[in-house]
């Protein structure tokens, strides 16, 4: 058997989590299976896959030749897809890392019109505040936000938006509406930790520039607890259109202080070190810059 045919049953192997499923899929024998792997693991001289009665787990080594040679396999298809003029139909699958509340207002609602547009891709988004390891998990491309702390990764930027001074009609009622930067300080607000956030802010209004310390008691690491923590009156907060951009439009949450300007967050695409841009990864980009857009 060569090589190429032993790296995808290998791939199909751990895809699956069973020789025998692989030996369907391929119309061969699980014999035929196990000796492709043997082979595989002769020309590596490494142990690939740790076998028991139940379960077959990936070695450290062969969790790392999975996910390369899984990409490298993609790409390839891609480029027989391309050399055919079929290219614009994704198919396989495409794993998206994003954060939880950004997906869910803005790619999530926007998804059946992607995955109508390809009917033979199968998609799967992991959400997490946290920057994950994209390598170790397999991850085609991420969404992230604020500064990218690993020069390494290959990145573009595809959209930014205006961070404000926001909170509930109630509040800015009970409390009063801010003018100016120093007037946030006679008020309480709910401290977003993450993305850039935090105490310390530099408002802009044309050539002034002032920096204040917000005042709060609450500090809160994801944007789904401080939306939910904006939602229930007990103070304002600084973040970005992406995180209430539904109560935005509503009326819901108003913006006060527009006026003045505070840093902007950016959203990039991050892809892999090491790696080129796969066509589904590029066209799912394309996707959220879209939605962002519109």
């Amino acid at each position: 058997m060569d090589r190429l045919a032993a790296i995808e049953i290998y791939i199909r192997v751990v895809d699956t989590g069973s020789f025998s499923a692989a030996a369907r899929h391929y119309d061969i024998g699980q014999p035929a299976v196990s000796k492709a792997i043997a082979q595989l693991e002769e020309w590596l001289g490494v142990k690939l896959l740790l076998r028991t009665t139940r379960v077959l787990t990936p070695t450290e080594a062969g969790n790392s030749f999975y996910l390369r040679a899984k990409r490298a396999v993609e790409e390839t298809d891609e480029a027989v897809l391309a050399a055919r003029g079929t290219a614009s139909g994704l198919s396989g699958k495409l794993r998206v890392s994003a954060a939880v509340c950004f997906a869910r207002l803005h790619i999530v609602p926007r998804l059946p019109e992607f995955m109508d547009q390809h009917p033979s891709l199968e998609l799967e988004l992991v959400l997490d505040d946290r920057n994950i390891d994209l390598v170790e998990e397999g991850i085609d491309v991420a969404l992230r936000m604020g500064a990218l702390s690993d020069s390494n990764m290959t990145a573009r930027k595809i959209a930014e938006a205006r961070r404000r001074v926001l909170g509930t009609p109630e509040y800015f009622k009970r409390y009063g509406i801010p003018n100016a930067p120093g007037d946030l300080l006679a008020h309480q607000a709910i401290i977003y930790t993450r993305d850039g956030g935090g105490e310390d802010w530099k408002f802009r209004k044309e050539t002034a520039e002032v920096s204040v310390k917000m005042h709060g008691r609450v500090k809160i690491t994801a944007t789904e607890g401080l939306r939910a923590a904006v939602f229930t009156d007990m103070g304002l907060a600084i973040a970005s259109e992406w995180a209430f951009t539904p109560e935005l439009k509503s009326g819901a949450v108003v913006s006060v202080m527009d006026d003045w300007v505070l840093p902007p967050i950016s959203l990039s695409a991050v892809y892999p070190t090491g790696r080129l841009a796969s066509t589904k990864a590029r066209q799912f980009t394309a996707f959220v810059e879209d939605c962002l857009a519109g």
